[in-house]
């Protein structure tokens, strides 16, 4: 993601590990992220569509809290860095630019935990190597 559009950090409980921690959130026009960084649990969300007339927000309520972020961003429409209005589900991220309007509306692609399970003495259950 060598685009820098959003890059920012939420303070709240994550939906996985349960722990209160950074959710370190990232967004270009190719995809957004969620990474938490207590246990790495990451969803990617991949671009529905691009919009400059939709007023208000079209992100779905889903099974946990819907976050209402401000954050600094340089918008590719008016080409001013100022706030954008993030509104981030389960399943959808919205980014919205407030100086000209313009939205990307993004859908949840993929979710995994990024961190290891298996700590460095742990034993794996597999065959040993010939």
């Amino acid at each position: 993601m060598s685009e820098r559009f959003i890059f920012t950090r939420y303070h709240t409980r994550c939906y996985r590990c349960g722990e209160v921690a950074d959710q370190i959130i990232k967004a270009v026009s190719a995809q957004a992220q969620v990474v938490c960084s207590a246990c790495g649990a990451t969803r990617i969300f991949i671009p529905r569509f691009e919009n400059t007339g939709i007023s208000g927000i079209s992100t779905p309520i889903g099974r946990y809290d819907l976050w209402s972020i401000e954050a600094d961003g340089y918008c590719k429409h008016c080409a001013v860095t100022g706030p954008h209005d993030l509104a981030i589900g389960s399943g959808h991220f919205t980014t919205r630019c407030r100086n000209c309007g313009y939205t990307h509306f993004y859908r949840l692609n993929l979710e995994y935990i990024a961190q290891c399970p298996i700590d460095d003495e742990g034993e794996v259950s597999a065959p040993p190597s010939p």
